[in-house]
């Protein structure tokens, strides 16, 4: 099944020479956007998973679903500012500015094992601050799925090599 099908892409979003890959596209989709889930809970069936943690905001779109499939928790990692309890921060820089995530300091607990998900690996500074938000906590990450991977951008080599990379889609 061709999940490319299902992708808008914008160009020139949100500034000039970023191709977007629109996902809304596909979850708007409701066959597809179940068959994608159900092709990454295939892929990471072989892991030991406690807890699945995405980053906000359409990490929310892919882990939480894929959470549910899976029977296990799920552990929201949000901007700055977003989460009303105790949290520790890490900043890091984007493909095309600055940001911070958060996570609560009570998300994770120590040993477990996390699969972080999210819509889209690119320059993998998202994920590498949310491996390091995770391991502060005491969380083993135990891989990372997403729905897209822009090779070119080389985000994998952001990650420790440990930790197996899923995704269903390549540009």
């Amino acid at each position: 099944m061709d999940f490319k099908d299902y992708i808008r892409v914008i160009p020139d979003f949100p500034q000039p020479g970023i191709s977007f890959k629109d996902i809304t596209t596909l979850l708007k989709d409701g066959e597809m956007y179940r068959n994608a889930i159900n092709e990454l809970k295939v892929m990471v069936s072989d892991l030991k998973i406690d807890v699945i943690a995405g980053p906000e905001a359409r990490g929310f779109v892919v882990g939480a679903p894929l959470a549910y499939a899976l029977g296990v928790g799920f552990a929201p990692i949000r901007k700055s500012g977003k989460l009303p309890g105790e949290t520790i921060e890490v900043g890091y820089d984007l493909e095309y500015g600055k940001d911070t995530l958060a996570m609560h300091t009570d998300a994770i607990e120590k040993g477990q094992n996390v699969l972080i998900a999210d819509d889209l690996l690119a320059t993998g500074g998202t994920i590498a601050t949310s491996i390091n938000l995770i391991e502060q906590l005491g969380g083993n990450v135990v891989g990372a799925a997403f729905l897209i991977e822009l090779s070119d951008l080389n985000g994998r080599a952001k990650l420790p090599e440990r930790i197996d990379v899923f995704t269903l889609m390549n540009y």
